[in-house]
């Protein structure tokens, strides 16, 4: 792949990490780059100029669903194993990989849109953390920032890994939504659950004084299968986790109490995948950044799950989307986009299951859209996509479904299938507050 210079990335080879951003630097987010930090211009042939996204539109929609903006566009070309070769430059090796497995398998390539936006005071806040973010020591975690993304102009790679960790998410988001598995042989093993967020660190009016080092509160609920039903899971995700590690709890109704779960981090296995994945897998990557080495490669064009509103259809059912290797790729729209591109490797003292990992950023909105593992011995063994959309009611970028593929036992896992629930992801007027996510209030609702 070709690797765009990294030079005008970094603010300046001697700028410490924990240095604050001087005006001028913070200037260019009204000039040459966007509120969030992307370059303004396009590439001058795919990849157009950012003209700030899309609109908001607050619906409603019959289905709950947002409409495909972008309904009428056929796919200008497809990358398949026959011609690879032709388009490997602007494709990941986790992707040329799934290409060479899967026969069946390709990239319907759409035209670019650069879609991301998000409300004003999103970007506001954006411009206050370039002026007052700072890393902690190791990277452990931030300071002085709120809202969204500490660090638009980025120089290294830990405050590229923390603009995924703190993008904004809204404040409160409630859904029901279905993880499978998928076997080598095309079993599938579906799993029903409710989720509620309440994103602490996007608090509106919060000062970082404030914020208690609490990013966001979660329950999850396991709705189906029968066998699973009233399971609960209660999370504080803490900012600075090497002082205060994440906060978990329990409760499953045969034990009809709600106990703390210890270790819920790193290479722990994901329950929810049947282990196919670790805990700091769920949303691409998430967690304490300790145990790896991060480096800033630079930015490069690659093809990338994005406008996924193909998949993201209320009249869909999970067989139309699930297939026996993959996801059914007539479902699935990518775009060339620029992406940030990190990579993570263990450090010496260090036990975890991957011992290399890379992350593909979108520009647009600091979302992690592929993450590739490597063992300890070098080989690449797991890809992860994000499909991306704007959540135009809200304006807001994140993925409407996850999808790990595990190459040494050929299983894959899908997270984020919402499509035969009665409605989509909802922003507002969840009417959750953060006492709804104390202990008290788990037990509560576990024994209603």
């Amino acid at each position: 792949m070709k690797i765009i210079s990294a030079a005008f990335l970094m603010i300046s080879a001697a700028m410490s990490s924990w240095a604050e951003l001087p005006a001028s630097e913070i200037e260019r987010l009204h000039q040459d780059l966007t509120p969030l930090g992307a370059e303004r211009a396009g590439n001058g042939k795919a990849i157009p100029a950012w003209t700030g996204g899309l609109p908001q539109d607050k619906g409603p929609w019959e289905s709950g669903f947002h409409p495909d903006p972008y309904a009428g566009e056929q796919a200008l070309f497809r990358i398949e194993a026959s011609n690879l070769e032709a388009h490997k430059a602007q494709l990941t090796e986790g992707q040329r990989q799934l290409l060479m497995r899967f026969p069946d398998m390709y990239l319907n390539v759409y035209p670019s849109h650069r879609s991301a936006s998000y409300p004003d005071y999103v970007y506001e806040a954006i411009r206050t953390n370039a002026a007052t973010a700072k890393l902690l020591p190791y990277g452990s975690g931030v300071i002085g920032a709120v809202m969204s993304s500490p660090f638009p102009i980025p120089a290294n790679g830990l405050e590229v890994l923390w603009n995924h960790t703190l993008r904004f998410r809204g404040q409160t988001v409630s859904y029901e939504a279905v993880s499978s598995l998928i076997t080598a042989s095309g079993q599938r093993m579906d799993t029903l659950r409710e989720y509620n967020y309440y994103f602490k660190y996007s608090e509106s009016g919060l000062q970082p004084s404030a914020l208690d080092n609490k990013v966001f509160l979660l329950t999850r609920e396991t709705l189906a299968p029968a066998h699973q039903a009233g399971s609960l899971t209660l999370v504080h995700e803490t900012l600075d986790q090497m002082r205060s590690p994440r906060k978990s709890w329990i409760y499953t109704p045969g034990a009809r109490r709600l106990r703390r779960t210890p270790d819920l981090a790193h290479d722990t296995p994901d329950v929810n995948s049947q282990s196919l994945r670790t805990i700091d897998q769920v949303d691409m990557y998430n967690g304490a950044p300790d145990y790896y080495d991060w480096t800033l490669i630079g930015k490069q064009e690659i093809y990338i799950p994005y406008n996924a509103y193909p998949v993201h259809q209320g009249n869909l059912r999970l067989d139309d989307i699930l297939q026996k290797h993959h996801l059914n790729p007539a479902l699935l729209r990518y775009e060339l986009h620029r992406v940030w591109v990190i990579e993570a490797n263990l450090r010496v003292g260090f036990s975890h299951r991957y011992s290399k990992r890379r992350y593909y950023l979108d520009e647009d909105s600091w979302s992690i859209v592929y993450a590739e593992e490597y063992d300890h011995h070098g080989l690449l063994v797991q890809v992860t996509e994000g499909h991306l959309i704007n959540y135009y009611d809200l304006q807001m970028m994140m993925t409407t479904l996850e999808v790990t593929y595990d190459f040494p036992s050929g299983r894959y896992y899908v997270e984020g299938l919402d499509n035969e629930r009665e409605r989509s992801f909802r922003f507002f007027d969840t009417g959750l507050s953060e006492n709804d996510f104390s202990t008290n209030a788990v037990r509560r609702q576990a024994k209603r």
